[in-house]
């Protein structure tokens, strides 16, 4: 059976009934898996993992939306983390059985049909993405909800579906096709926002850091810290424990140390064996030697 994944975002991470109401309309959807729903207030966002095949997913993220736009008011709404629309993004992710192309697919087919039913905007972005300026999320989304107006009345940022301005309450969205990611965070024990800022500017891929790391400096006022936030996009070639070395001696540097780190939503188990392998100096080790991994192979 092919699987895919699918990571919507919402701006909601504080009315924990908003959120639990929009994710029950998800769960009624026959054929669809909630496996996760991470929220966080700081950041006022939620992040939900579904699995499921294209049909039932694509349901999924109509009813989601459906949900959303009747809950979410960008209006009124503010936290830490960067955001264009009440479903901010979704991405639909290959598992096993299914391609890249078939991804593109149904996010083209998705958008289009969340720009008829609910008159928002929509952008493709990586894989599905109409053009190479819009590949990268954080392109399409600079500006954010207060400034979507100004920017999609610019030559070049008319959506790729949809009206030619912003939904009132729910802005606009950005849906799309990837590979895997990892979403981690490392918290700092400081409010130094400067700090976060230096240190995600030093690690990420666009101001000259690790190939495959996006990051942002957030303050998260409720706890008076800030964090380094970030998506790990291909973990085999830049593991976690790298970024967690590099930004504990970036921090050093500053004066600050490391409070916590903590992994948003799902993880490759492999991400974690590869890490603790690392820290624990563990000499030839084999993935195979987990104990889970050696049963599912006896299994299948």
């Amino acid at each position: 059976m092919p699987i895919i994944e699918c990571v919507p975002n919402i701006s909601e991470g504080r009315r924990t009934e908003v959120v639990a109401a929009i994710v029950d309309q998800v769960r009624r959807v026959p054929g669809v898996r909630v496996l996760d729903v991470s929220s966080d207030p700081s950041h006022n966002r939620s992040v939900l993992t579904l699995a499921g095949e294209a049909a039932p997913l694509k349901e999924a993220v109509l009813s989601l939306f459906d949900a959303a736009t009747t809950t979410i008011d960008l209006r009124s709404h503010s936290g830490g983390h960067p955001r264009l629309g009440a479903v901010d993004v979704v991405p639909f992710v290959p598992i096993e059985g299914v391609t890249m192309g078939e991804c593109v697919a149904l996010a083209t087919e998705t958008a289009a049909a969340v720009a008829e039913r609910f008159h928002v905007p929509v952008y493709l972005y990586e894989e599905a993405a109409s053009r190479p300026e819009r590949r990268n999320l954080e392109d399409i989304r600079r500006g954010e909800f207060e400034g979507l107006a100004a920017k999609m009345a610019t030559p070049g940022w008319a959506p790729d579906f949809g009206p030619s301005a912003p939904h009132p309450a729910a802005g606009a969205s950005v849906i799309g096709a990837r590979m895997p990611l990892i979403a981690y965070n490392i918290n700092l024990a400081t409010d130094r926002l400067d700090v976060a800022r230096k240190i995600a500017a030093a690690i990420r891929h666009s101001s000259g850091g690790f190939r495959f790391v996006k990051a942002m400096g957030i303050a998260l006022e409720d706890r008076g810290i800030v964090q380094v936030s970030m998506n790990l996009t291909n973990h085999e070639k830049t593991p976690m424990f790298r970024v967690f070395d590099v930004v504990k001696r970036e921090a050093a540097q500053h004066g600050v140390s490391v409070l916590e780190s903590e992994i948003i939503g799902l993880v490759p188990a492999a991400a974690l064996v590869s890490s603790a392998a690392y820290l624990l100096q563990l000499e030839r080790f084999d993935p195979n030697q987990v104990l889970e991994t050696k049963l599912r192979e006896k299994q299948s």
